[in-house]
């Protein structure tokens, strides 16, 4: 895992050719089976997925995280950070396409990607003060998509909040606010840390027998509870992961504290 990208530099680059959305504007977009264009944006893609992104299709596919990151995945490094970049991989052929796409849909539309759901707006979001998240909104007019030529005025919010995108945003941007404040650091994450992060962010199947090998939540302060909820469930795992990660590459996370040593050493 050694390859670096300059994706995420062109991303920042081509929202900020877009025209911004405001709070108060609206679009009108459709997009199903009565579209002329229907499936034709499913194809040649370049497009990160998130840990969250991965949890919910590997999920929805029945397969372990190292079938589903061979099979449908390229694994590149951020290049300010160090951290994984896993990249959809698309079909060999002239279309190059999505391998979830078939003349219906998409096979996995319950558990599509952040990207997907998000269309067609773009999201930049960036670190805000006190934990907080500055966010911006893009309008994505691409020649094909004839979505835009009927359908029912949305805003951002009442797109976010139809495409189910809650929970995604919630977890991707706790990972942008992790490697924000690596970058901040002027010192990418090395090798073996990056490997780490594979595993905790990516390989939650794989992290929770690492954890329990490791004794991992033997060795943090965490209620009973969660502790239960991080070996059962892979949302409370990942939120764990993002916390035990930024103890470990900064010695402090917010949510989580190492157990002092016997006689209140730290």
């Amino acid at each position: 895992m050694s390859e670096h990208s300059e994706q995420p530099d062109a991303s920042a680059a081509f929202l900020d050719s877009l025209p911004e959305l405001k709070a108060d504007e609206s679009f009108v977009f459709a997009c199903n089976e009565r579209v002329p264009c229907f499936n034709h944006c499913c194809s040649d893609l370049t497009m990160p997925l998130a840990p969250y992104d991965v949890l919910r299709l590997r999920r929805n596919l029945g397969i372990d995280s190292d079938s589903f990151i061979k099979q449908f995945t390229t694994v590149q490094l951020y290049p300010d950070t160090g951290f994984p970049l896993p990249l959809l991989k698309m079909l060999d052929g002239p279309d190059a396409l999505c391998p979830f796409v078939t003349p219906a849909g998409c096979a996995v539309y319950e558990d599509r990607s952040a990207a997907c759901r998000t269309y067609p707006l773009g999201r930049g979001a960036k670190p805000g003060q006190n934990d907080t998240v500055q966010e911006r909104f893009f309008l994505v007019r691409e020649d094909h998509c004839h979505g835009f030529d009927a359908g029912r005025p949305w805003n951002a919010r009442e797109w976010l909040a139809d495409q189910g995108l809650e929970p995604y945003n919630r977890s991707n941007d706790r990972y942008m606010q992790l490697m924000a404040k690596v970058k901040a650091s002027g010192q990418p994450v090395s090798e073996r840390m990056a490997t780490m992060c594979l595993l905790a962010f990516f390989q939650l199947d794989r992290f929770k027998g690492f954890m329990e090998s490791m004794g991992v939540l033997d060795k943090v302060d965490i209620a009973d509870e969660r502790r239960m909820a991080v070996l059962e469930d892979e949302e409370a795992r990942l939120d764990f992961a993002f916390d035990w990660m930024e103890l470990v590459l900064f010695g402090s996370a917010g949510g989580l504290k190492r157990k002092e040593k016997a006689g209140g050493g730290a």
